[in-house]
């Protein structure tokens, strides 16, 4: 019987092959002309379940997206796992700053990666790290060591906040039943440094709309008496920092929790060098809320980012204008115990209030999710930690991160199951920005520990 560093040795251009190909397809959930590309990438996925040993699987079709479903039921009596993941990937833009063809995959090698890195849209986020899954699950059934029951539920919409999951979820409670959800969507410090996500922000998505004048204007001849959109936008997202760059939303730290000092000394026992992160992307400083760290403030603290503003005109060459309208799409990320739908609320009822009457003003929300902290005390949590311990030879750090999966709460909520997050991309790897990539060292070595998670799970459960 193989096991499974041999299996992977043996299978290893293959698994590259593959997830290459599955990377080739622009599934871009945010853009429906790529609805095309969307199908066929979970036409995929449920192909590479069906060949990898699940009994039965099925595409789910929802109001939006389609879920892929899959399932391994070897004894009722026994444990089952639900395998969480997602196919869609983030837009490329902008292309101009990719060096190689997004969704034209090639494998380079960098200093963090001597091995080689897949470079492409969704490498890492999430398609890499969602089919390592099916790769251990592969590897399980070919050598018949498959210790437990699993369930696999990828969906094509987590990167537009995952709504038709959260119209899926509750409506298939008995089908999805489960005694732990894995995921694999986060990170890892580093190569020689494994780490377990125990904790995830929320999150607040909005877009803005700010109103003038009932057309474009020309700037010399109404400049100065005409309120100009584009200024007015600016200066209210000026505002909602103070000088302490504290969100001035009023309201908006009411439940945020603070971290006693004691658990703030654990985190700050994670390796990190600040002149390092800065020099990685190029700036001379850092920045952001006033007496907390570097690695306080991305995760647990809460954040109001803006993502994208524009308005007027943007081409070639110079157009004098006042426009009629601006517009920003802005992210709150938020902490355990913030409610995503108030602090949405707040948020409309703040930038209403503080736009002069000269403008009209539209706050559309669009997404949003509550934060999640890992419980460590569980024997899932324990069976991961072992198997990292025997993939790496070293223990992992617990890690919050700052990232949003905001259907962990819902996970919880309706299926009453505690979430392990296992990831193994790392911060350098550029997601949702050009040139994302995924090393396949670290795709070969999550194959690897999510095997051995399932043979300490197990053994946990069982004694």
């Amino acid at each position: 019987m193989n096991t499974i560093k041999s299996y992977i040795g043996n299978h290893k251009n293959r698994f590259v092959e593959e997830l290459i190909e599955l990377l080739k397809i622009p599934s871009i959930s945010a853009d429906s002309a790529y609805k095309k590309d969307i199908l066929l990438t979970a036409d995929f996925v449920l192909e590479s379940l069906k060949k990898a040993g699940c009994d039965h699987v099925e595409l789910f079709e929802t109001p939006g997206n389609p879920i892929v479903y899959g399932e391994k039921i070897i004894d009722k009596n026994l444990p089952t796992v639900l395998v969480y993941g997602h196919y869609d990937v983030q837009p490329a833009d902008p292309i101009d700053l990719w060096n190689s063809p997004p969704f034209e995959p090639v494998i380079k090698t960098t200093a963090i990666h001597p091995e080689g890195a897949i470079f492409a849209r969704g490498a890492c986020d999430d398609k890499g790290q969602m089919y390592m899954h099916i790769k251990a699950f592969e590897y399980m059934i070919a050598e018949g060591n498959l210790p437990c029951n699993v369930k696999f539920m990828i969906e094509g919409e987590e990167e537009v906040g995952s709504k038709n999951l959260s119209w899926f979820v509750p409506r298939n409670k008995e089908k999805l039943a489960n005694d732990v959800i894995l995921i694999s969507d986060t990170g890892m410090i580093a190569n020689d440094i494994p780490s377990i996500t125990t904790g995830l922000r929320g999150l607040s998505y909005v877009e803005v709309e700010v109103t003038g004048p009932n057309r474009d204007l020309h700037s010399g001849l109404y400049g100065g008496a005409v309120a100009n959109p584009i200024n007015i936008l600016t200066k209210m997202i000026a505002s909602l920092h103070d000088q302490h760059n504290r969100i001035s939303i009023p309201g908006f730290y009411d439940d945020v929790e603070e971290l006693a000092l004691v658990e703030r000394a654990e985190m700050a026992k994670a390796p990190f060098s600040l002149e390092n992160y800065k020099k990685d992307l190029d700036i001379d400083a850092v920045y952001g809320e006033e007496g907390y760290t570097t690695n306080e403030r991305n995760s647990i603290r809460p954040t109001l980012d803006v993502n994208g503003i524009w308005g007027g005109y943007t081409g070639e060459g110079a157009k004098t204008v006042i426009a009629s309208k601006a517009f920003a799409k802005i992210s709150m990320r938020l902490v355990p115990n913030q409610n995503w739908e108030k602090i949405t609320e707040l948020f409309k009822n703040h930038f209403e209030s503080i736009a002069p009457a000269s403008v009209k003003v539209v706050v559309k929300p669009h997404h949003g999710g509550q934060g999640y902290v890992t419980p460590m005390d569980t024997i899932e949590y324990q069976a991961a930690s072992k198997a990292y311990e025997a993939s790496f030879g070293k223990k992992p750090i617990p890690q919050r991160s700052g990232g949003s999966i905001p259907i962990v709460a819902l996970f919880e909520k309706e299926l009453k199951s505690k979430t392990i997050l296992m990831g193994f991309g790392l911060d350098s790897d550029a997601i949702h920005s050009p040139n994302e990539h995924f090393g396949i060292w670290n795709y070969l070595k999550g194959i690897e520990t999510i095997t051995y998670f399932y043979k300490y799970f197990i053994e946990l459960y069982q004694k």
